[in-house]
């Protein structure tokens, strides 16, 4: 079975049996509270890291305890069963998990798309010498993702549609996005659907770039965002207050400051120095686009992965 329907499944039996909240307790004691929270290790969560370097956590009592996943889809049930706090997601996994009836709620946006052509965060690379022109050229061919049924693959197919390709017809293959380049250039996939730092890295050792995905699916698509469960929004309201609070102050400073973004990656992934200063940087939006939300419901609906959209007023902050 696909790795996040079964990811998704195992979330709905978690919240028969939810636990309780992580490490959280209700940020009202004496001390400051610890705050799990689960992240994939690219470009996009460089704003908790920077926010934690400038005590914005600190100064709402909140002491973070930072873990990485994969993907979204991974992250889902352990926020749910409270493992973890807070998550951190791309909004397909999210609006597939709120159509199962996982009660979520996005908390603060993650990460958003430059919204223009072959100059976004995220892109999808093919070798040098590979036949694929354009993205209506990868219908039929193997597309490495880090994660199925996520806004990676959605928004692949969305790109083939625009360029008048057949989408059902691509073979996705799941893959973390560190192993994706060693893949394409041993020539196990055709082609790796890419966020940065891998893009850059990519495009530095000579992989071409044949379609910017998420400008191709909507504009300024809000990407990804951080989010809890709508337990833990009931019963610790003030916990979530104050996190909400310093993740909107760290993505205000990760968008003034996107050297210092650029500096912060070296703490949490393995990125070349060399590269760092050719990274194209995600925007951090203060809030979702709802527009752009309402496109990959929709998408999700037309790709097979959900029967109906869900309401996407419970699961917008």
């Amino acid at each position: 079975m696909i790795k996040v329907r079964a990811a998704l499944a195992a979330a709905s039996l978690l919240l028969l049996a939810a636990c309780g909240g992580g490490g959280g307790g209700d940020a009202s004691g004496d001390g400051p509270t610890t705050v799990k929270v689960s992240v994939i290790p690219i470009v996009d969560v460089a704003p908790i890291y920077l926010g934690n370097q400038q005590g914005f956590f600190t100064e709402q009592g909140l002491r973070l305890q930072i873990e990485t996943a994969q993907g979204g889809a991974a992250i889902v049930p352990a926020v749910v069963s409270g493992q973890v706090d807070f998550g951190f997601s791309n909004l397909t996994s999210l609006i597939l998990g709120a159509s199962k009836g996982i009660p979520l709620k996005v908390v603060a946006p993650g990460a958003g798309s430059t919204g223009v052509q072959r100059k976004d965060f995220g892109g999808v690379l093919v070798k040098a010498g590979s036949p694929i022109r354009t993205a209506k050229d990868l219908a039929g061919k193997r597309v490495a993702v880090n994660t199925l049924n996520n806004i990676n693959d959605t928004t692949v197919r969305a790109s083939i549609r625009a360029a008048g390709g057949d989408p059902k017809s691509v073979k996705f293959t799941e893959l973390a996005f560190p192993d994706m380049l060693a893949a394409l250039d041993k020539g196990n996939v055709d082609a790796v659907q890419v966020v940065e730092p891998f893009l850059a890295t990519g495009l530095k050792n000579g992989a071409r770039l044949v379609a910017s995905n998420y400008v191709d699916t909507a504009p300024n698509l809000t990407i990804a965002g951080y989010f809890t469960s709508q337990k833990t929004v009931a019963s610790k309201p003030e916990l979530v207050k104050k996190f909400t609070a310093a993740m909107q102050k760290s993505l205000k400073y990760a968008s003034d400051h996107p050297d210092a973004v650029r500096k912060v990656l070296g703490t949490y992934t393995k990125i070349d120095p060399s590269v760092a200063g050719s990274l194209t940087l995600p925007t951090y939006p203060a809030q979702v686009n709802a527009a752009g939300l309402q496109t990959l419901a929709n998408l999700a609906v037309q790709d097979g992965l959900v029967k109906s959209a869900p309401d996407l007023k419970n699961l917008q902050p």
